[in-house]
């Protein structure tokens, strides 16, 4: 009808807006979200939140263009609790509506970094239930393999290939949640280090936590308050329990994959 033709014609100059906004070469985020905002009551006329009866497939390319946006807009923003709901309704347009719409050239990007996402947070049981959506053919593309092969990695504690991975990114956007990843795991291990060793080199201490700079050792180590022995060279996890060994920590990396989470995660699927 007149009015939804309106709205229809109202949403598309916005929508251009959007994209002019967002390609801009200054990335205009806060004109981002001001349309964005915009935005939400026209495409709630124009059936943005996806309900019974048959869509019109103009209505729905739209919304599910901007939604693209917006997920990838909150991951500049690096706001997990938006990307976590915008990309739920993204969802709804590419798996209820792929016999309507046309492909997107951004779907598995952006369904890689969802997977990417639950990684980060160790939900695996939800990250093996989004991959089994996908097509098997699709778990070779690239923006799938590298959350797939991160979590291979990371079940077998094989931590070194996971910080290896940073150097091989198959988008920018995907190192917001690899961030967050990494500081995890590097929590854990530090975690794991205080309670079972009394000590350990500051050369062992950089490469089991992925370390490659003096400087990032020092930071990690000012935010965990650990000291150094007299030699300068060791850090001291409980200097009262002088009965424990300096351990060899290289070897005992795997034996971490159990404090992590990811096994117990793991048996919840099998």
């Amino acid at each position: 009808d007149k009015m939804e033709a309106e709205a229809f014609k109202s949403a598309i100059n916005l929508h251009s807006a959007l994209l002019a906004a967002w390609k801009a070469s200054l990335r205009q985020l806060d004109k981002v979200e001001e349309i964005l905002n915009q935005l939400k009551p026209f495409l709630l006329q124009l059936q943005y939140l996806p309900h019974t009866g048959y869509p019109d497939r103009k209505n729905l390319q739209l919304a599910r263009d901007v939604l693209e946006v917006a997920v990838l807009w909150t991951v500049e923003k690096e706001d997990v609790e938006l990307f976590q709901r915008y990309m739920c309704q993204l969802k709804s347009y590419y798996y209820d509506y792929q016999s309507i719409l046309t492909e997107s050239p951004y779907k598995y990007q952006l369904l890689g970094l969802n997977l990417l996402h639950l990684l980060a947070q160790n939900r695996l049981a939800e990250f093996h239930t989004e991959l089994e959506l996908l097509p098997v053919e699709k778990l070779s593309d690239v923006y799938i393999s590298y959350p797939v092969s991160l979590e291979q990695h990371l079940m077998e504690g094989s931590y070194h290939k996971v910080f290896l991975s940073q150097l091989s990114l198959p988008a920018a956007n995907y190192h917001f949640f690899v961030d967050i990843l990494m500081q995890t795991i590097r929590e854990e291990i530090a975690s794991c280090a205080e309670s079972a060793y009394g000590k350990i080199s500051l050369s062992e201490a950089a490469k089991v936590l992925g370390l490659d700079s003096q400087e990032e050792l020092q930071v990690f180590q000012g935010k965990r308050e650990w000291k150094l022995d007299e030699s300068g060279q060791h850090f001291l996890f409980n200097s009262n329990e002088k009965q424990r060994e300096e351990v060899h920590f290289i070897k005992s990396v795997p034996l971490i994959l159990q404090s992590l989470g990811y096994a117990k995660e793991l048996e919840k699927i099998v």
